[in-house]
């Protein structure tokens, strides 16, 4: 019985000290609770049927309301309730932004044998973020990876990536992207970026699919804004076609990576010192 829900970011992270409040119709309150480390609200409280009104709040982000119905059974599962942060669809101030490493990751999947993953991660990168102040579509992103910088969790395997069947890290220390331009997708925190990817010498154009995940204040007495940002990349385009058949033509290594960009950016041209 009572009342159950899940409160997490845009991004899929449990927001822990957030606040559920239900009413019912005549404006009363009965029920507050907090949720838990996992994001998660359980509150053992009987409720009787009818309609009822749920308020999350949460310091730091707008707060959401909808309506739920209790059954016959005392119960009101509210599910998955999402929160933006507070001015989260309003768009970063404009002016220089620069990437944060530290609080930032550059990451990509590729299939392994037709039927498990292999994730790995560049430990080494930069990134210029450029708001346009009148039009958005005219900001600009610049990045660059140290290509030698890739991390699979196993030193043999990372050391095959970096030789001349795939990165070829010696003859392409760096893997650059340039914006080229930037379109509006579904919702007002949706974007695709449009560029050009330099990937083991060959330039390619590329679109990133980019979520605005808010602006806030940081610790350090400045201002950052958060970006993920998704694409495929298929390593034949970049003239990386090393396989290994196994059996059966299922490659050892998949053709396609998917590319994940979880990223902060602090506000000025420069980072602050540690």
């Amino acid at each position: 019985m009572g009342l159950t829900a899940r409160i997490r970011t845009r991004d899929g992270w449990a927001v822990s000290h957030a606040v559920v409040t239900m009413t019912d119709m005549t404006g009363a309150q009965v029920v507050r609770a907090e949720a838990d480390e996992e994001g998660g609200v359980r509150d053992a409280v009987v409720l009787a049927p009818g309609a009822y009104t749920v308020i999350v709040t949460a310091v730091g982000y707008a707060p959401v309301a909808s309506s739920a119905i209790v059954t016959a059974s005392g119960r009101a599962e509210i599910g998955t309730v999402t929160l933006a942060r507070q001015g989260g669809t309003e768009l970063p101030p404009p002016g220089p932004w620069t990437v944060d490493p530290a609080h930032s990751s550059v990451g990509a999947v590729a299939q392994h044998l037709g039927i498990s993953s292999v994730r790995g991660r560049f430990t080494q990168f930069a990134g210029a973020i450029e708001i346009a102040p009148d039009e958005v579509a005219k900001s600009r992103v610049e990045a660059v990876i140290r290509a030698d910088s890739i991390d699979t969790g196993n030193a043999m395997r990372d050391g095959h990536l970096k030789s001349s069947d795939f990165l070829d890290v010696e003859r392409h220390p760096e893997i650059r992207f340039v914006s080229t331009g930037l379109t509006p997708a579904a919702g007002t925190d949706r974007w695709t970026v449009h560029g050009e990817l330099t990937l083991h010498g060959v330039v390619r154009p590329v679109d990133l699919d980019l979520a605005y995940l808010g602006t806030g204040a940081d610790p350090w007495g400045g201002t950052r804004a958060a970006f993920r940002a998704t694409t495929e990349l298929r390593r034949e385009d970049f003239a990386m076609n090393y396989n290994q058949v196994v059996q059966a033509g299922i490659a050892a290594i998949g053709t396609t990576l998917k590319v994940e960009l979880d990223i902060q950016a602090v506000q000025g041209e420069t980072l602050p010192e540690a």
